[in-house]
């Protein structure tokens, strides 16, 4: 339990961390431009930070949940199989409704699509590689 508590923090922090960094830089700034009449001024960061701590704790769970389900012997490959299934409902799934909904320029959907991939690409090697559940 308390392996899962740390990993869930530390994949919290992470997941925080690399939405800031993918949303943040200047070419994101640059593709993300067309949402500016819709965005927010400012962002509420202590909110934020919580959101972002309640999905590594939410992930983290539904990683173990699912842990003897997905496909491979090794944690590694486990968490890589689980990253691309969260990758697809999360993402590639959202990406896709915007696509057909909204009005963005296709560059910058697939930075979505490549930085999401990118995200839980990282979680899903975290939680694989250190996380198992009690038998």
């Amino acid at each position: 339990m308390i392996s899962y508590i740390i990993v869930s923090v530390v994949g919290g922090i992470l997941f925080g961390a690399m939405d800031a960094l993918a949303n943040a830089n200047p070419l994101a700034q640059r593709l993300y431009e067309t949402y500016k009449p819709i965005s927010k001024e400012s962002i509420n960061v202590p909110a934020g930070v919580v959101i972002d701590l309640v999905y590594g704790f939410v992930i983290a769970g539904v990683f173990l949940l699912l842990y003897e389900s997905l496909p491979g012997e090794a944690g590694l490959v486990k968490g890589i199989i689980f990253a691309f299934s969260v990758w697809f409902f999360r993402v590639v799934m959202s990406v896709a409704s915007e696509w057909m909904t909204v009005n963005v320029p296709i560059n910058a959907l697939i930075y979505r699509l490549l930085t999401g991939l990118g995200e839980m690409l990282v979680l899903g090697v975290l939680y694989g590689l250190t996380l198992k559940p009690l038998t």
